[in-house]
């Protein structure tokens, strides 16, 4: 155990869930080199090879197979006596740490300070979580429950309630062929680029957010790609594509001279949905879905 590191376990672990040395790095936020490396030094310390490469994927070997199965449930637990520890370290009361994409609107605030009410021995610390990666922040533990945009397909994730249901904006610059027009159709999302989201986001997430083909199958160029809102409301306004956004974002957004909202016509509304980890989910996070539902 001498010089055993936690990032070796996390790197092995994260491997075992992906078989993909490229995603693993993605939702480590690190290279697939690195992943190699801390692979290397874990088979390293323990003496045996624990996953088999091949030019496209990973899998497993059986002596991986059994210290996947012992290290998952001691890795588990390690974590809860941390979380224990935070806890009791707070007195009787806690926090509840939610996480939330774009803006803050009312109905958000209001389930905030309801959720205070119910709750008055939680505090509630707020985290704005990056486009780039709407699902890791719960991984990884930093937060106990997030508001992201939909959709959620992932099968270790709770959704639960889903709310604030919008039209969609176009965020262009004021010189963009769009600008003055009062709205725009789907299909005519094909005539200009469309400003993509990149990092660890599933694709099918990214292609939510950012369609690549119109309702009727036209496609839709790419334009720049962003990780968070606000760097993409700054290649919108550079003229690097139009962004997607919702009404309450576009709303909060209007001061900007430098970027224009249009509406869309004929895409699906976007919406938000509170979510939390199957395994490790809390009561508090479960009390503050009730109450945005």
């Amino acid at each position: 155990m001498s010089g055993l590191e936690i990032r070796e376990l996390e790197a092995f672990l994260v491997l075992a869930d992906e078989l993909h040395f490229g995603r693993a790095g993605e939702r480590l936020y690190v290279s697939q080199s690195r992943v190699s490396q801390l692979l290397r030094s874990l088979e390293g310390r323990i003496g045996a090879p624990l996953v088999e490469r091949t030019s496209r994927r990973a899998r497993l070997t059986p002596f991986g197979e059994e210290f996947l199965a012992e290290l998952r449930p001691a890795y588990g637990a390690l974590r809860a006596a941390v979380d224990r520890a935070r806890t009791a370290a707070r007195g009787s009361g806690g926090v509840l740490r939610i996480g939330f994409q774009g803006v803050i609107d009312d109905s958000l605030a209001t389930a905030i300070a309801g959720f205070e009410q119910r709750c008055p021995d939680h505090a509630v610390e707020l985290t704005e979580i990056p486009l780039a990666d709407p699902f890791g922040p719960l991984r990884r533990r930093e937060v106990d429950a997030a508001v992201v945009l939909l959709p959620v397909e992932e099968p270790d994730l709770v959704l639960g309630a889903t709310f604030s249901h919008q039209p969609q904006v176009l965020a262009v610059s004021p010189r963009h062929p769009f600008a003055d027009k009062d709205s725009v159709t789907a299909e005519e999302l094909a005539e200009h680029p469309l400003i993509g989201i990149r990092g660890a986001a599933p694709a099918y997430w990214r292609r939510a957010q950012a369609p690549d083909t119109t309702p009727d199958g036209h496609h839709i160029r790419r334009g720049s790609t962003a990780s968070t809102l606000q760097e993409g409301m700054g290649l919108a306004a550079a003229g690097r594509g139009g962004m997607l956004v919702c009404r309450s974002t576009a709303r909060h957004q209007g001061t900007r001279n430098s970027v224009v909202f249009v509406p869309v016509t004929g895409l699906p509304e976007s919406a938000l949905g509170v979510i939390w980890h199957a395994e490790h989910g809390t009561p508090q996070a479960r009390a503050f879905a009730e109450q945005l539902a």
